[in-house]
Order: C-alpha cells, then sequence, then structure tokens
C-alpha cells in the first residue's frame, strides 16, 4: 500500500472511531435525549412497525422534532456506519455483508440498553439503523463511481 493510501486508511479509522464515540455519547450518555434515566423495568417493543406506525399517527401530537429524531435520527445515525465500514477492509464487504453487519450492531445497541435500562429495546429502531447502514453502503458505492469517473477524465472534460 502506498504511503498516500496508508494515510487515507488511517484516516478512516480515526473517523470511524470519532463516529462510534459520538453515537455511543448520545446513545447512552446524552442528557437531552434522556439517556442518563434509568428506568425501574425493562422496555421493549417486538413488533415491528408498532412504533414507527405510532409515531407517524401521533405525529402531530408528539411534534415534528420528536418524530424526526426516532424517524429520521435511526436512519442518519447508522448512514456513516455503512459508509465507514466497508472502507476499513482490505477485501471491501459487499451490500449485504455491510447490512448483515449494521444489523448486528443495531441489535447489540439495542440489547445494551434493555440490559442496562438506558432506553428501549426496539425491533422498529433496529430495522431503522439497519436502513441507514444500508443506504450509508450505498452513498459510498455512489461516491466511489463518482470518483473513478472523475479520476478517468482528462483535464478539461466535464
Amino acid at each position: 500500500m502506498a504511503a498516500d493510501g496508508k494515510k487515507h486508511k488511517i484516516l478512516w479509522y480515526v473517523l470511524f472511531a470519532a463516529y462510534l464515540i459520538l453515537l455511543f455519547y448520545f446513545l447512552f450518555f446524552s442528557e437531552s435525549l434522556h439517556r442518563t434515566e434509568v428506568k425501574d423495568g425493562y422496555r421493549y417493543n417486538l413488533t415491528l412497525f408498532r412504533e414507527i406506525r405510532r409515531f407517524l399517527e401521533y405525529r402531530k401530537a408528539l411534534g415534528a422534532k420528536a418524530v424526526f429524531l426516532n424517524l429520521m435520527g435511526n436512519v442518519l445515525a447508522f448512514m456513516p456506519f455503512g459508509f465507514c465500514w466497508p472502507l476499513l477492509h482490505k477485501d471491501r464487504p459487499n451490500w449485504f455483508a455491510t447490512t448483515m453487519t449494521a444489523l448486528s450492531f443495531s441489535f447489540l445497541v439495542e440489547t445494551v440498553q434493555l440490559v442496562f435500562k438506558l432506553g428501549s429495546f426496539d425491533v422498529d429502531d433496529i430495522l431503522l439503523n439497519t436502513a441507514g447502514g444500508l443506504l450509508g453502503y450505498l452513498l459510498l458505492q455512489a461516491w466511489t463511481v463518482k470518483r473513478t469517473v472523475s479520476f478517468r477524465r482528462k483535464p478539461g472534460e466535464k
């Protein structure tokens, strides 16, 4: 690997580590998301689409911020995972392997939230997080294609 390639690899590792630190902060320690409040009992949702449907049905009562944070926040939070994870491997994982890794990581996060009563175990969150991982991977693929096409152009070409 060229020195320039090695620097890029180190940069991706640093960015991924920073992303994980921020993600863990928001998932487990953020006071603004009420993560420091330990619940009395275990909270969980094992019915797919229950919370998604509830947030959409009661969007006016819950407010736009709450709906956005729950639905889009889960997707957006895992997009960097799907983008960076393949870049950290010599043999870049395909879309399926990246998606399954995002699903596994999301399952781990939800389980930790349940065990430590810092949130709830929610299959809808796992679905949204996994979708975010896949979207991040697709964004990486689009970025890679764009870079490849731009690199192959001759100076002055559009």
